[in-house]
């Protein structure tokens, strides 16, 4: 028993909605493209998991955050699948992949064959007992991935109103599961063993920032230790949380968000593997030229730092799977992939958002007592990272064109004094035309040659008249 189709993207998160889309809008007739999904719903927004889906009065449910939604696109539903002629192959486990022979077996024994196969695998969230620590089976562990964990989460958090929360993790996951179990009313403390919080991303006064306000809202953090194990009650139910410091919390629940790992174990072996991912061009093909890999699971080079990189966001999610259509569809006409680094958050009523790279030395700047305020990194002289909170549109639009322009800083003092007017001046500064190469020799015109061209005009009008005055007495002369 099997099916073939000329296209077959395997994953069913954010990435496949996105390429879907970029299918249709490019044209795929019906019956070429299929998408196999472990999930028994179609592909949907993830970070609406951690955002919308968890707020108490109103919260966001499915159809509402299909993809491509967070795009501001289409929104698509079952229906929108089966008008524009795309399989869903929903609930359903691929056990193995066979990329030289182009097919794949489900879990139920189906064979389905490919021309081209997308790699959306995504990633899986990292578990308790991968560190030593049992206990990720109780019914209220949670951890959040997948729109079965957050319907978990959800009916956990219902029954523990006023109740006591741990949170494992500072990371993304960590800080914005705490902003909502915080909105539902429970007392909510984070344990994670950095310094301070997002410390992938954020520096200390940044961080600072944001743990005074949770604190404000009645959030406690310890730091610099880690979960060692839980204590149980005779249904099976954690009571409590022992830290490897010897300290112990009370907890009704406990919210785990300790990363993620790239789903890549159907293909060790057969494609080339690089920072935990799936090594794939600037034009997201794997070295296998029939597969290609895009989302959470590639490994892509970034060409404004010159370095091959994996990128855990949305935003990456969605634009690489948008080039990488483009690119088996219209191979001749698609460059290679060039993205800046670009990462968000909102919580509470907070919004951030970061570009480029957290690299070099740090220039802080703003108010950081008030809402509006950021931060630069500034690599080999040059501006390499950016980040802002509180910002309008137009402020965002300028710290990323800034950032992507890579303008080099001399003094770090002055630009923390101008802050953001640095990125604003930057981006409305014209940028230096190139020359002008003259193709029949060697000449490179830099600057205007107006007199130059007055000069060759006088010294040929004068060679015409001196020919023609020459001429009329030849002519007098026969």
């Amino acid at each position: 028993m099997g099916r073939a189709f000329v296209y077959v993207i395997l994953g069913g998160g954010v990435a496949a909605g996105y390429a879907a889309l970029e299918f249709a809008k490019r044209g795929v007739s019906h019956g070429e493209l299929c998408i196999i999904s472990e999930e028994p719903v179609a592909p949907y927004e993830r970070p609406a998991l951690s955002k919308g889906f968890l707020l108490p009065e109103s919260p966001a449910r499915l159809p509402s955050f299909h993809t491509c939604v967070g795009a501001n696109e289409e929104r698509l539903t079952p229906k929108w699948y089966k008008e524009h002629g795309i399989e869903l192959v929903l609930g359903t486990r691929v056990k193995s992949a066979d990329v030289r022979r182009k097919k794949l077996l489900t879990a139920t024994g189906e064979t389905i064959s490919y021309k081209i196969l997308i790699i959306a695998t995504g990633a899986r969230a990292l578990k308790l007992e991968e560190f030593g620590v049992s206990g990720s089976e109780a019914e209220n562990v949670c951890y959040l991935r997948d729109l079965a964990d957050a319907n978990s989460l959800v009916n956990v958090m219902q029954s523990c109103t006023g109740g006591n929360a741990v949170v494992i993790g500072g990371g993304y996951i960590g800080m914005e599961c705490a902003a909502s179990l915080v909105i539902n009313k429970i007392n909510v403390t984070m344990v994670f063993p950095e310094v301070h919080c997002m410390a992938r991303l954020f520096t200390p006064k940044i961080a600072g920032y944001y743990e005074d306000y949770y604190q404000s809202k009645g959030v406690k953090f310890i730091k610099g230790t880690v979960l060692s194990s839980f204590e149980f009650d005779s249904s099976g139910k954690v009571t409590a949380v022992n830290l490897r410091d010897g300290s112990q919390l009370p907890a009704d629940m406990v919210v785990v968000g300790i990363g993620i790992r790239p789903n890549t174990s159907l293909f060790e072996g057969q494609l080339t593997l690089e920072k935990s991912g799936i090594k794939v061009n600037g034009k997201f093909q794997t070295s296998n030229n029939s597969v290609y890999a895009i989302g959470d699971v590639a490994a892509f080079p970034v060409k404004l730092f010159g370095e091959t990189r994996r990128l855990e966001h949305v935003d990456s999610a969605r634009k690489s799977a948008k080039h990488a259509v483009a690119a088996i569809l219209e191979p001749e006409k698609t460059g290679e992939f060039d993205y800046l680094p670009f990462f968000y958050s909102r919580v509470f009523a907070f919004s951030w958002q970061f570009y480029g790279d957290n690299a070099g030395e740090v220039v802080h700047f703003g108010d950081y007592s008030g809402s509006t305020f950021g931060a630069y990194w500034i690599n080999k002289g040059h501006l390499v990272g950016s980040f802002l909170e509180g910002g309008t549109k137009e402020e965002y639009e300028a710290i990323a064109n800034a950032t992507r322009l890579k303008p080099a800083v001399e003094d770090l003092e002055e630009l923390g004094r101008q802050g953001l007017n640095f990125t604003l001046t930057v981006t409305n500064k014209p940028q230096p035309t190139p020359p002008v190469e003259v193709s029949s020799s060697s000449l490179v015109l830099e600057k205007p040659v107006y007199a130059w061209h007055a000069t060759a005009g006088v010294i040929l009008a004068a060679s015409v008249a001196a020919f023609a005055y020459w001429y009329g007495r030849r002519r007098r002369r026969w």
